[in-house]
């Protein structure tokens, strides 16, 4: 039982990951921020990313613990250790995955050089993760319920979620007027595999009745649903390869989302944006297999000790305790909903090639702002509070530095370089700089990189 938690555990530290990409949010010189603002004010003719390079993004975080906690060589068991992990954590420490791969790319503007209109398109792959810590469960694995007469151990701690998907997407921006752009992005998912058990629900607790006994009572409603899977599952002998392609170019379970993006200047050196992304949903139609736990156990006995603390299979088991039936039936899931704004305020009137030039024609070379972060979850919203500040350095090269607040972290320190040489665009960005120095203390880690062809508007400074 403990090499299961033990896996457990390790695995999901192993994969977490926040969605947040506050650096490449509103970094207008690279055209990967139109994903985070359909609504960005970009300023090219028209761009195009190099297949499979012009953005990835992996990250890993932990809002409650780190690598070292478990596997610190410092003469602590690991039991002990384990334990502290589990016991210095809530129902609502989470810990995440979202990757993703940029496959193709491109935008370019609508009509002659003086168009205000902007067209963008592409196709990425995503990994999105997202699990709470199911610490009850984890209590009852580790030590069993002897010595938790009358606690009561909530079954709803389970709430995860996990998915690949495949994702076309169309965008349309215009620009207004000289203060206001406003853009959207349609969408089209193709969802790989998924996994989702968020709506669970019951309770278990040991109670001391009489004569030496104990009464044990499960109310249990649980169900976990899953598409994409069985056919590799069960007796599989076909191309996993070539089936996964395949699902990807609309061929898995399919959805369709919206984001919304504007930005507005109320003077011309300060602006404001905000956006909406992926409100959407997947219906899951195809290759579907869910696993409902539901019904009433009470046990009257003279041991109190729940085979839940010393079993090897704690699956059958638990089976034995609750019905487990198998359901093939359709559902949708809705995908988590990020909602970004920031405020800008820009300076230093350099007025010569080496300043940028905004929207309205004035250049800055400097930007100070702040940025809000946030994201739906099937218990508290996810957010993050980042100040920033932008320079360009050179003509070609822009930097921007970052400082974050959020559920990982309360010292994140973030750096990104987006520079263009000949029409080729290099961008690479980084999160918690300040943790590179042992990785293994850090509660969150990201980066992300890509190159892209850039032919620039006329109206801005070679």
């Amino acid at each position: 039982m403990k090499k299961l938690i033990v896996f457990f555990v390790f695995s999901v530290f192993g994969s977490s990951f926040s969605q947040n990409k506050q650096i490449l949010y509103n970094f207008t010189s690279v055209p990967q921020s139109l994903l985070s603002n359909p609504g960005s004010d970009v300023k090219y003719n028209w761009f195009a990313g190099i297949p499979l390079l012009s953005g990835f993004s992996a990250s890993a975080g932990s809002s409650s613990f780190s690598a070292f906690d478990l596997f610190a060589n410092n003469g602590v068991d690991f039991n002990a250790k384990l334990r502290n992990v589990v016991f210095s954590t809530s129902r609502n420490d989470k810990v995440s995955i979202n990757e993703q791969l940029e496959i193709f790319s491109g935008g370019f503007k609508l009509g002659d050089w003086q168009s205000s209109s902007y067209i963008s398109f592409g196709m990425y792959q995503e990994l999105d993760v997202l699990t709470y810590m199911p610490k009850d469960y984890a209590i009852l694995a580790l030590d069993g319920n002897k010595d938790y007469l009358g606690k009561v151990f909530d079954l709803g701690d389970l709430n995860a979620r996990g998915e690949v998907l495949s994702v076309f997407h169309l965008g349309y921006h215009k620009k207004v007027n000289e203060r206001l752009i406003l853009g959207a992005r349609g969408k089209i998912y193709s969802s790989i595999f998924n996994v989702s058990s968020t709506k669970n629900s019951g309770y278990f607790y040991t109670i001391e009745g009489t004569n030496s006994t104990y009464n044990q009572v499960i109310s249990a409603n649980g169900l976990v649903n899953s598409s994409g899977l069985t056919n590799y599952i069960d007796n599989y002998s076909g191309n996993a390869k070539s089936d996964i392609i395949k699902k990807s170019l609309l061929g898995g379970n399919l959805g369709l989302g919206l984001d919304l993006g504007l930005t507005y200047y109320p003077k011309e050196n300060l602006q404001f944006t905000a956006s909406l992304i992926d409100i959407g949903f997947i219906s899951h139609t195809k290759e579907i297999k869910s696993y409902r736990y539901k019904g009433y156990y009470n046990y009257v006995g003279l041991t109190p000790d729940f085979i839940l603390g010393n079993a090897n299979d704690l699956l059958t088991e638990f089976k034995n305790a609750i019905p487990l039936d198998t359901l093939h039936t359709k559902y949708t899931t809705w995908r988590p909903v990020k909602f970004n704004s920031s405020i800008q305020y820009s300076f230093g009137d350099g007025r010569n090639s080496e300043c940028y030039c905004d929207a309205t024609g004035v250049k800055y070379k400097n930007a100070l702002g702040a940025q809000l972060f946030v994201m739906s979850t099937p218990r508290i919203p996810l957010m993050a509070l980042t100040a920033f500040y932008k320079r360009h350095i050179f003509n070609s090269l822009e930097m921007k530095a970052t400082y974050t607040v959020d559920s990982f972290s309360a010292k994140n320190i973030g750096l990104g370089l987006s520079t263009t040489l000949a029409k080729v665009n290099f961008y690479i960005l980084a999160d918690n700089l300040l943790e590179y120095k042992d990785i293994s203390k850090a509660n969150s880690l990201s980066f992300q990189l890509g190159f892209n062809i850039i032919f620039p508007d006329k109206n801005t400074p070679d």
